[in-house]
């Protein structure tokens, strides 16, 4: 009671000194009581709570209780100080009201920022509103303001209008000019190709390789029996055919037919050397042979896609062989072969025994007269 009289007085009498004085510190029941507040720097007092800054209000009080426990006078500690105590508790508050005045600036940025927005957002007076917004001054002033913005805008507009109609045409013009060269171009590569063949023909008369021609000398047959077919195409035609000289088309189907055949009389050879009965070996042979097959088969039909791109018809187009149907048509190619061998044999034998028996007596007359004569 005697010290907190004594700390109240002394408090009396402090807050009496002119603030020109400097006020003093005192010490009441082990404590140091001081009505002064210093201005500790905040970094000072964030290393002394061991903080650091931006940490958040619950670090600061946690920090604050575990060195209030270690330094306080009355916790019986072996590290309790006074002084250290008095540091810690000043800092406490320094570093609270950092905080807090961060806080509140903070809070006071997002507001200014909302007031912008809102200020920003926010609807104009109802005269304004009027002549989109457009003119200064009196309503009068700003309706005339407005009429000329109208005639501006709309002569923009049209000039907008005419160079796009412009432009349009101009693309079009030079569409028509693109056209143009690509038909000059094209008709420039005919009459070159035209004067080329010309040039070829006339070096080919001059050589004579038209002279053994089989019609030379002959006329040609202006027309042909079909009224609807060009004579010119027709005459062309039959002085190729004539010559020997047959279309792509025609050579590929003609080779791919030679193929599919081949390769269908080699395979039924391959089975046929195999021969009966597959043992395991034979199996393995039999295999290698129908993969070689089927590879050539998928070449065969490369050749078929090849003819089908350059045949001029869409009826003589070709489907895709099968290497399993082509197989499988193979072994029973080979199975019909070994049954009419078979039966070849056993009618060969049957004629044999017929032979004998129709000959049998006259070979018994024979000896019936070599033993009597004898």
């Amino acid at each position: 009671m005697l010290t907190n009289t004594i700390g109240h007085h002394l408090m009396v009498h402090q807050a009496m000194i002119p603030r020109s004085l400097k006020p003093f510190s005192y010490i009441c029941g082990g404590r140091m009581l001081s009505g002064y507040k210093p201005k500790r720097d905040i970094k000072d007092s964030y290393k002394i709570l061991e903080l650091e800054e931006g940490c958040s209000v619950d670090d600061i009080r946690n920090s604050y209780r575990s060195l209030a426990k270690k330094y306080h006078p009355d916790s019986g500690s072996i590290t309790a100080d006074s002084a250290a105590f008095v540091k810690v508790e000043e800092a406490y508050r320094v570093v609270l009201n950092d905080v807090a005045n961060k806080k509140k600036s903070s809070e006071n940025k997002e507001e200014e920022e909302e007031e912008d927005q809102l200020k920003s957002n926010a609807p104009q007076h109802r005269h304004y509103l009027s002549f989109e917004g457009v003119g200064y001054g009196t309503p009068s002033q700003r309706e005339k303001q407005y009429m000329q913005f109208r005639v501006d805008r709309a002569t923009e507009q049209v000039l907008a209008y005419r160079a796009r109609k412009l432009e349009s045409q101009y693309v079009a013009t030079d569409l028509m000019k693109a056209k143009d060269v690509r038909q000059s171009k094209k008709v420039k590569i005919t009459q070159a190709v035209e004067r080329l063949v010309e040039d070829l023909i006339q070096e080919s008369m001059a050589k004579g390789d038209f002279d053994n021609l089989s019609g030379k000398g002959k006329p040609l047959q202006k027309f042909s029996d079909c009224p609807h077919v060009d004579p010119m195409t027709h005459n062309l035609n039959r002085i190729l055919i004539d010559n020997g000289y047959q279309p792509e088309w025609i050579l590929l189907q003609k080779e791919i037919r030679e193929t599919i055949e081949r390769l269908r009389k080699s395979i039924v050879v391959s089975r046929s050397k195999l021969g009966e009965p597959m043992t395991s070996r034979r199996q393995k042979e039999w295999n290698h042979i129908c993969e070689q097959f089927a590879e050539d088969i998928r070449k065969l039909n490369k050749r078929i896609d090849s003819f089908n791109l350059v045949v001029p018809l869409l009826s003589r187009q070709m489907v895709h062989f099968s290497a399993d149907k082509e197989i499988i048509r193979a072994q029973k190619t080979y199975e019909a072969s070994m049954e009419n061998t078979e039966a070849s044999g056993y009618d060969t034998k049957e004629n044999e025994g017929e032979g004998v028996q129709r000959f049998g007596w006259k070979s018994s007359l024979l000896k019936w007269f070599n033993t009597t004569l004898k």
